[in-house]
């Protein structure tokens, strides 16, 4: 590891995440999201065309605020079903930037679906995604962070092909997927390639698969209630487990609460705008010793939905998935 008593203060936690992400046998892991409930084509192919009609998300994520070079997340999701057919499609684009700009990842995917009617309520979709991500590092700006980074030639919108699968069960109530959204294991950077303390900088795109299922219950005429969850694995990192609990009500107003498991607690609220614009928000709070800096005052969601079009059928399942 690098060493960090020499790293500015306020600094050194996104440096850490840059080793992580850099140093041989670990494995690098998808951007996370508090408010996956609403961001599922990030993570599920088989969720293009479940809402019934042409919808966009956009998600804007800041983690550990103040903290110098924390990561930055942008995603932007299109969907839409295809008119009398059972196919679904859409696009879906996500953007890392950490540390300033001294690490820039996009994914840039196109997405299609296949749907059966398996039950009277019940949908079963398939999901394929195609594509590629663009990395580049900025060696220089790396050593800012530390001097006994190794000088070497930056990587500039490096181009790695890849694709993904999924499959998603929903009904009016409740809803389960599986995925791997990025099916190819890509390696990055010389394998010989060394700094000063011998940290071998291979970077390797390690499989991510996804777990998620929520159910709505109907505790009134005005008020619903969703526990969701979310599972994340990779092999050489932890299991990932988010809970969540969210209410909604009047189909106007969402609150609730979520854990990430020995890692964070959140509060989430949401605003159904109009029939056609939801906005959601999000905030964590670190439960790990990080949270407890002074530098650290949490990560921040933002989501916007628009629905752009009513010609399709209106979306059969609550606004909650």
């Amino acid at each position: 590891m690098l060493k960090i008593n020499s790293i500015k203060k306020g600094i050194w936690i996104p440096v850490l995440f840059l080793v992580l992400t850099f140093e041989g046998l670990i494995a690098q892991q998808d951007a996370q999201y508090t408010q996956y409930m609403f961001n599922t084509l990030s993570v599920n192919p088989a969720y293009a065309g479940s809402r019934g009609q042409l919808s966009f998300a956009g998600l804007y994520r800041s983690q550990w605020v103040g903290l110098e070079g924390a990561p930055e997340t942008f995603t932007i999701n299109l969907h839409s079903p295809i008119r009398n057919s059972r196919l679904g499609y859409g696009i879906s684009i996500v953007n890392d930037n950490i540390g300033d700009g001294v690490v820039q990842e996009t994914y840039l995917d196109a997405v299609i679906s296949y749907t059966l009617d398996v039950s009277q309520n019940g949908k079963l979709s398939f999901g394929l995604k195609g594509g590629g991500n663009m990395l580049s590092l900025d060696f220089a700006g790396l050593r800012n962070f530390d001097e006994e980074v190794v000088q070497q030639d930056n990587i500039d919108n490096q181009f790695s092909p890849n694709f993904g699968l999924g499959v998603y069960y929903h009904t009016d109530k409740f809803y389960a997927g599986f995925s791997a959204p990025n099916i190819l294991e890509t390696e990055y950077f010389d394998n010989n390639s060394t700094d000063a303390n011998g940290i071998n900088f291979l970077a390797t795109e390690r499989i991510n698969f996804y777990l998620i299922t929520g159910y709505v219950f109907d505790l009134n005429g005005n008020l619903k209630f969703k526990p969701a969850i979310l599972t994340k694995a990779v092999g050489g990192a932890p299991l990932q487990v988010d809970l969540s609990a969210n209410f909604l009500f009047n189909d106007k107003f969402s609150f609730g609460a979520a854990y990430r498991w020995d890692a964070a607690v959140s509060a989430l609220a949401g605003f159904q705008i109009s029939e056609q614009i939801m906005l959601g928000l999000a905030y964590d709070k670190e439960t790990t010793d990080l949270g407890g800096t002074r530098f650290n005052e949490g990560s921040f969601e933002v989501f916007l939905r628009l629905e752009l079009l009513k010609k399709f059928q209106r979306t059969v399942s609550p606004r909650f998935f």
